[in-house]
């Protein structure tokens, strides 16, 4: 029984029929003796012309009470749409866009079909809003969705969309109407059906069964997807607790336990438990200052809203994937695991008896090699390299094919994989582990200073990803950011630290350049960083050969 109206905005196109749709759902709430009211909205020129119209429905209170009508509005009220039905995908994104679609009420049901703007026909190159893009917008603002190629389905019934409509309606189960219902009010008074109606009705079975069939797919998805997670969930929980060793986190709230035990169980299988321990350790130092600085507010840990272990989680999440950085030792450990093999047999489509090879190709350049040496000789070598690229030769890299599927190529990678111990005495170890240092010591500086400025400062460890010179990229914009903060050069009189930091951490993000980032710091005052030496190369002249 409804309490209150239920709201119907129908988006059309000129010819598509929207008025029939409209009639027909009117017809349909008077053959269940329903309240209903209908008004048309014209719309701008779009396309072909573009009309909304507007329905609000309502069931009688009482069947005992004669003569007491509610009071319907005459236009959509944004945000307050109960079901959103349109003929064509970009209109559907244009209503989203005007706010009519509410993620905690609207039921939207759109074509999938387009009919191209002015704008896209204009276009020197594909000038077409994509697709995907529409697609995601109504995911995102809709309580539940039904996406339907109504045009298809209206030309293959031999009819316009808008029967295909009245039936993608009918299927949502939104209305308390019979199916009966919607096909006596196409059907109409007459006892001889024309071919037009004999069409619509072909078109509403088809719309119907398009949403019908979807949402019994839903559902059986999501029973599905419940039990998988169940058993994974299970079995994850089994595998854990046989096969990994497990952290002592009583010194941790509650809060943290989560991506404790995560990072931890990643830095035992990367190198071994005394690495994983030393993960513990920084993460330990950096809650010690988050909580000292909680405690040294107005508010009690009891009630301050920012009592939820943000830096620390932070800290704990960043600092796990740093410490597990790539590097040739990893990138080989990676490469010769069980299910990176099963993953590529599922990505070909592989039967059972069928033979597979998979060429990997690796390109180390001396960085790379350099960084499981000793730091004395990584240095040298690393300077003979600069020297190199600074009289104009090219980089020297190690161009290697194998075949992974091999003998000889996964041995070579096992072979590598086991270098585990030679990669905490090599330059890039020591490099990382610096570096680390020196960003968990800003994070906790900063959190004794200001807990919202912890928070960004701990969030900047995302600025590390990458391999090669992507990396080396990411520490320096990293590094920017930290020198310019402890250093005193971060100020604005409008932005707080904390603002700052996070300002520039999104820049930092947008470009691996660093291009947006500096304009960002030079606009509050920070020095601008000195530019990087090319080299410049010669290039010989080509030999003209003489005509013969």
């Amino acid at each position: 029984m409804m309490r209150k109206p239920f709201t119907i905005l129908i988006c059309a196109l000129g010819g598509e029929g929207g008025g029939v749709l409209t009639d027909w759902l009117v017809n349909a709430a008077k053959i269940a003796k329903a309240h209903v009211q209908a008004t048309s909205i014209p719309g701008v020129a779009q396309r072909t012309g573009a009309t909304t119209y507007y329905i609000e429905l309502m069931e009688p209170i009482s069947t005992q009470v004669v003569g007491i009508n509610p009071i319907f509005g005459l236009s959509p009220v944004p945000g307050q749409i109960d079901l959103l039905i349109s003929s064509e995908l970009l209109e559907t994104g244009r209503q989203i866009s005007n706010g009519m679609s509410n993620p905690e009420q609207t039921c939207v049901i759109s074509a999938s079909n387009r009919t191209l703007t002015t704008l896209e026909r204009m276009g020197l190159g594909d000038s077409r809003v994509p697709e995907h893009s529409l697609i995601e917008l109504i995911q995102q603002f809709s309580k539940s969705h039904h996406i339907v190629d109504m045009g298809l389905l209206a030309k293959q019934s031999g009819t316009i969309i808008s029967s295909v409509m009245l039936g993608c309606i009918g299927a949502s189960r939104l209305l308390p109407f019979k199916r009966e219902d919607y096909e006596s009010a196409i059907k109409g008074a007459n006892e001889v059906l024309s071919a037009a109606q004999i069409a619509s009705l072909k078109g509403f079975s088809q719309g119907w069964d398009a949403v019908e069939k979807q949402t019994k797919n839903t559902q059986f998805v999501d029973k599905l997807i419940q039990s998988i997670d169940a058993q994974s969930a299970s079995k994850n929980n089994e595998h854990f607790k046989l096969n990994h060793i497990q952290p002592d986190l009583s010194d941790f709230p509650v809060e943290t336990h989560e991506i404790l035990n995560l990072g931890y169980s990643r830095l035992i299988e990367y190198q071994n438990k005394d690495y994983a321990e030393l993960y513990l350790k920084r993460i330990k130092s950096v809650y010690a200052a988050e909580k000292k600085a909680t405690q040294s507010t107005i508010n009690t840990l009891s009630n301050n809203p920012l009592n939820h272990w943000n830096i620390t989680n932070e800290s704990a999440r960043w600092t796990a994937l740093w410490m597990a950085f790539d590097d040739i030792v990893r990138v080989a450990e990676l490469k010769i695991k069980q299910n990176r093999f099963e993953q590529i047999k599922k990505d070909v489509n592989a039967k059972s008896d069928e033979i597979i090879r998979v060429y990997d190709h690796f390109k180390p350049g001396v960085p790379e090699l350099a960084g499981l040496l000793p730091k004395r000789i990584g240095d040298l070598i690393l300077k003979w390299e600069e020297k190199r690229i600074k009289n104009g030769r090219s980089p020297l890299e190690l161009k290697i094919k194998l075949i992974t599927t091999s003998i000889s190529g996964t041995l070579i990678l096992k072979l590598l994989s086991n270098l585990k111990w030679l990669r905490k005495l090599g330059r890039r170890y020591h490099f990382e582990q610096l570096e680390i240092n020196s960003w968990l010591n800003c994070v906790i500086q900063s959190t004794m200073e200001d807990i919202a400025l912890g928070q960004e400062v701990a969030a900047c460890g995302r600025l590390i990803k990458g391999y090669g010179s992507t990396n080396l990229r990411a520490h320096e914009n990293l590094n920017y950011i930290l020198d310019s903060l402890t250093n005193g050069q971060i100020v604005s009189p409008t932005l707080t630290k904390a603002e700052i930091v996070k300002q520039a951490r999104q820049n930092a993000l947008k470009d691996e350049s660093g291009k947006p980032l500096d304009a960002f710091m030079r606009g509050i005052g920070a020095p601008t960083r000195p530019l990087k030496e090319q080299p410049i190369r010669w290039m010989k002249r080509p030999t003209s050969v003489a005509p013969s």
